[in-house]
């Protein structure tokens, strides 16, 4: 059985840090000892048994706080399971259907032997930073697609795996 689980994120006007969070309370649920951090702030996962890296979907590409975290941490996780997930679609896309990884996602998934990924909805309201994101706000393309439902049943099968384990 794995003991503690680290979910690393990379966030920037906080959705993706929600869904982490809401990840995070799944495997405290399930008797996992949990930390919930950004990726950014990650000096090391020698202490965990298993990992969960999530990053926010800009312009088809993860959040480079996540991709960072992978390929700073790359030899580490490459020896201890690994899950992915992304947040992004502002549309109802990823509750219809399974959203493929972007391709930077797909080949750390390779090399890293990850266990699964999945992506959820994102969310994009007033007072996001960015210029894009207020040039998508504008255009009235906005609002908060998260499915927390489905997270949380995600969720539930990361922490069966482990548990498991």
């Amino acid at each position: 059985m794995t003991d503690t689980v680290l979910v690393a994120y990379g966030t920037t006007n906080g959705s993706t840090a929600q869904i982490a969070e809401a990840v995070a309370d799944v495997l405290r649920k399930a008797g996992l000892s949990v930390e919930s951090t950004p990726a950014r702030s990650v000096t090391g996962v020698d202490g965990y048994d298993a990992v969960v890296v999530g990053g926010a979907l800009y312009a088809g590409r993860w959040h480079k706080d996540a991709r960072r975290f992978v390929r700073r941490h790359r030899v580490a996780l490459a020896r201890r399971p690994v899950w992915f997930f992304s947040s992004g679609p502002l549309d109802a896309s990823a509750s219809e259907r399974d959203i493929a990884p972007v391709r930077g996602v797909r080949r750390a998934m390779d090399r890293l032997d990850v266990r699964d990924h999945v992506t959820f909805g994102g969310r994009l309201e007033e007072g996001a930073e960015g210029r894009v994101a207020g040039m998508i706000l504008r255009s009235g393309k906005g609002g908060d697609f998260r499915d927390f439902a489905a997270i949380e049943t995600w969720a539930e099968g990361v922490a069966d795996a482990l548990t498991r384990a």
